[in-house]
């Protein structure tokens, strides 16, 4: 029983010494705790302001009432009830040794003055100033390459599921023409023949020219290959190929050596390189297995006879094969290119057409650019480069990728290749700069 009344009078007193020394302390404001960060209050006012350019259309219109009404109304709107502010606009200009002058134009406030404050600022930039980026046009021995672009009418796709070569074709040249001083749209198989020949299409170069192929697996043929009664038959169809019922493989062949003479960059955009052969009227009762007429197919005896052709071999009817590496990731060189070149492709892809890294030794080619990482024994997508003596003399860009075609590969395979720069230029006019300083403070206290 003593224990009990030990217990509960040291209870009692534990209790009268917590009151007692609680009525002593004196607890800050909640607000003291937990402060308004003033600073970054105003900094986010003022890009939420820029946002709905309220900001910028009043900081270079400071004799407009009404835009300077509006600003004051999405201003008051964006800060709680008991804020105080002023918003001062300052004209921005340079002195003559370099340093920055900054001269008031115009504020608005809801306070005499604000004794105690924080303040952010934010530089606006006038419509009078202009940043351009000027793209290097790319050269060879400092003669500037041709860009052709294979947008042929007349003929069809394969492992393009979803675009026209047409479309194809009007997107690569918004993403490469900056860089070319002459790209030219092959609008038929009957300009790709002149082409072929050796003639200039609309003041483009032949030699060292860039051919980028719309068609996917498949490639235009010109009439004059195509048909018994064309002029080039004998250097586009073997007769003898395919146990006697012949094979367009000899057309890739020609293709190959005449990429060699010209020191052409052919480039296949998607799948396995010359698969196919299409032209919708020399071919328009051939079709490709699939229902897509004025198409023929060569399977894999195409890549082989074309790189032949490139390495100046003689012709032989003989197959390859290409590997399926699966998900695969551009280099980190290139991803860095991605920014430099302002092109932004998925990172990973899938690549089911690979080609075998064999051929860079069958076929005298060397890898100048890789635009995914290696997987053994393939490259994914690769620009060959065919070793002629010490010289380059013909080359061809495959992008082993499973359809559907990302074009932007396509054209940032050349890029990094190439490597052209970009020159930045900034163009300004005086007062062309306004420095917004908004100053925030509290009403009442915590």
């Amino acid at each position: 029983m003593m224990r009990t009344v030990e217990v509960l009078l040291v209870i009692f007193l534990l209790g009268a010494v917590y009151v007692t020394t609680s009525s002593y302390i004196n607890l800050p404001s909640p607000s003291s705790v937990s402060p308004v960060d003033l600073n970054q209050l105003a900094y986010t006012t003022l890009q939420e302001l820029d946002s709905r350019y309220d900001l910028s259309s009043a900081a270079f219109q400071t004799n407009n009432l009404t835009a300077w009404g509006n600003l004051q109304i999405a201003l008051a709107a964006s800060l709680p009830p008991n804020m105080v502010y002023n918003l001062t606009v300052y004209n921005v200009n340079t002195a003559s040794n370099g340093a920055p002058l900054y001269s008031s134009v115009a504020s608005i406030s809801n306070a005499a003055n604000l004794v105690s404050s924080d303040a952010s600022s934010y530089l606006e930039a006038s419509s009078n100033v202009t940043y351009i980026s000027t793209p290097q046009q790319i050269s060879t021995n400092g003669v500037p390459v041709t860009l052709y672009i294979l947008d042929c009418s007349d003929t069809n796709g394969w492992w393009t599921t979803g675009y026209t070569p047409s479309s194809l074709a009007q997107t690569v040249y918004s993403l490469l023409s900056p860089y070319f001083k002459t790209t030219i749209m092959v609008q038929n198989t009957s300009q790709l023949n002149q082409l072929l020949n050796g003639q200039s299409l609309q003041g483009g170069s032949v030699n060292n020219a860039v051919i980028i192929n719309t068609c996917g697996e498949a490639v235009p043929i010109p009439t004059n290959f195509s048909s018994s009664s064309g002029l080039n038959y004998t250097q586009g169809w073997d007769p003898l190929a395919n146990g006697g019922q012949g094979s367009y493989a000899m057309y890739d062949y020609t293709l190959g050596k005449i990429t060699q003479l010209y020191n052409w960059t052919w480039v296949s955009i998607v799948g396995y390189p010359f698969y196919y052969v299409t032209n919708t009227g020399s071919l328009s009762n051939s079709q490709n297995n699939f229902g897509i007429y004025g198409m023929n197919m060569v399977e894999g005896y195409g890549l082989s006879a074309f790189l032949e052709g490139l390495d100046n071999q003689p012709y032989s009817y003989t197959g390859s094969s290409t590997g399926s590496p699966g998900v695969v990731y551009l280099t980190s060189q290139v991803q860095s290119l991605c920014n430099y070149y302002g092109l932004y492709p998925s990172i990973s892809q899938t690549s089911t057409r690979a080609l075998p890294a064999s051929i860079t030794t069958q076929y005298n080619l060397v890898v100048t650019n890789s635009l995914f990482s290696t997987t053994s024994p393939y490259n994914p997508g690769a620009v060959y480069r065919h070793l002629n003596g010490t010289n380059y003399q013909g080359g061809f860009f495959a992008l082993g990728m499973a359809r559907i075609p990302d074009i932007r590969l396509a054209a940032l395979g050349i890029l990094c290749d190439y490597q052209p720069a970009r020159y930045g230029s900034l163009y300004t006019a005086a007062g062309s700069n306004r420095l917004v300083v908004l100053q925030l403070g509290i009403v009442g206290g915590g």
